[in-house]
């Protein structure tokens, strides 16, 4: 095997990405069960037993890399096409060059990144010369095999299921950046943040290490910090008519303190300031979803309905609908339930990633995802006895949380009942396991 297959006299000015680029199998990161000793795509090497193949996962969870590894240690000519910027014209021209190889008993390993972007016919193109054995494919996909290739393609190659990088192969794969480059100055929690944006995605974790290092920190970085260094924030818009932000400020605060006298002076001051109804209305049903929410369901049609009633009637006949939505949102009886429970969930997304949802309660509609354990144990609640099964709905690697937390006022006092009996019986199932 040729040394430092991915360096060169100018490797300092490649992307870090580029430069920690796995040289071996044994390099590589969070795949043990493909690479790992007796793994299958580590005995195919082995073994010389390659066959063409689907490398389907993530983005930056290493398929091109494995696929340059393959066709290093097996001593194969390595051919890479992109189904994004290639077609027929490209493809024709690698196959003319692996039948020129072919006459001198040497085999090309073709890797087309993106073969899901194949259409069907230039899909259908590769099953000649992968039955006679003039190339080897390696096709890498972040789509579903079972519903983005050809049945005919699918049957002439294996599937490999790769794994986004879990926090383990992340922070191992950030200490081979750090021994390249220099130790991050990131505090713990901003350690871990860095991780999770990362999401699973090698690479991208590595760009945003060379973004840390290029703002050249003097202290050391806590996550606020960190946050405003990799994310760019949208611009501010520039507010020229500051009053009318005030105001519906004040307006919004009233309806949220139940105060409909103030509620409706500071609509009236609007509508006198030329403020367009439809722009309060909007603002209004606003008010319903997140300061009423399901302490008073109807709250959200009350809205919706003197909206459509100033559309119908316009002004001033249609300002009074609105009004009086108005007014009953001020006296209704609040809960912020739901809006917590919804920024509280997207805060928990985006810190754990994009993990899997358990595969019992995923379809199974191939052969190939019955076989990956999909649908595996699935309880159907409808035939279970109160209609609750209590069985998990989470990601695998991740605990349940608790988001939505019912006030007790109004409607939600009936949720707040029902929820809490749902609990019980989900911790009485979990306590006899």
């Amino acid at each position: 095997m040729q040394s430092g297959l991915f360096k060169d006299e100018t490797d300092t000015l490649k992307p870090l990405a580029e430069r920690l680029r796995p040289q071996t199998l044994a390099d590589v990161i969070g795949q043990d069960h493909l690479v790992g000793e007796s793994a299958p795509l580590r005995q195919m090497v082995d073994n010389n037993s390659l066959q063409s193949m689907i490398l389907w996962g993530p983005p930056g969870c290493g398929k091109t890399t494995l696929a340059r590894i393959i066709a290093e240690e097996s001593g194969l000519q390595f051919e890479a096409l992109s189904a994004i910027f290639s077609g027929v014209p490209d493809l024709r021209k690698v196959f003319d060059k692996a039948r020129e190889r072919a006459k001198d008993g040497k085999k090309t390993l073709l890797f087309i990144d993106e073969i899901h972007r194949f259409n069907k016919a230039q899909q259908d193109a590769f099953l000649p010369l992968v039955e006679d054995g003039t190339i080897l494919l390696i096709g890498a996909t972040t789509e579903n095999p079972s519903f983005e290739l050809n049945a005919a393609l699918l049957s002439r190659a294996s599937v490999f299921v790769l794994n986004r990088l879990d926090t383990p192969a992340l922070n191992k794969l950030l200490e081979k950046a750090e021994n390249e480059t220099s130790p991050l100055p990131l505090t713990d929690d901003a350690r871990h943040a860095l991780i999770a944006m990362a999401d699973g995605d090698g690479r991208y974790m590595l760009n945003m290490t060379e973004q840390i290092l290029a703002s050249r920190p003097k202290h050391k970085i806590d996550t606020e910090y960190l946050t405003s260094i990799i994310q760019k924030r949208a611009a501010i818009y520039d507010k020229s008519d500051e009053n009318h932000y005030n105001l519906i400020s004040a307006l919004h605060k009233s309806v949220r303190g139940s105060d409909p006298d103030a509620a409706l002076y500071w609509y009236a001051r609007m509508l006198d300031g030329g403020e367009d109804p439809r722009y309060l209305a909007r603002r209004i049903t606003r008010m319903a979803y997140e300061d009423i929410g399901l302490a008073s369901p109807q709250g959200l049609s009350m809205c919706i309905d003197a909206w459509n009633a100033y559309e119908r009637l316009g002004s001033p006949e249609g300002e009074l609908a609105i009004a009086q939505a108005l007014v009953y949102l001020a006296t209704a009886p609040k809960s912020n339930a739901v809006y917590v429970a919804y920024n509280r969930a997207r805060k928990s997304a985006r810190t754990h990633g994009s993990l899997m949802p358990p595969k019992h309660i995923l379809n199974a509609p191939t052969k190939l995802m019955k076989q990956q354990g999909y649908g595996d144990g699935y309880q159907y609640d409808h035939d279970v006895e109160g209609g609750f099964s209590g069985q998990n709905y989470f990601p695998d690697d991740m605990q349940r949380e608790s988001y939505y937390t019912p006030k007790g006022d109004g409607f939600e006092k009936n949720i707040k009942e029902k929820l809490d009996e749902w609990a019980a019986r989900r911790n009485a199932k979990n306590n006899q396991k």
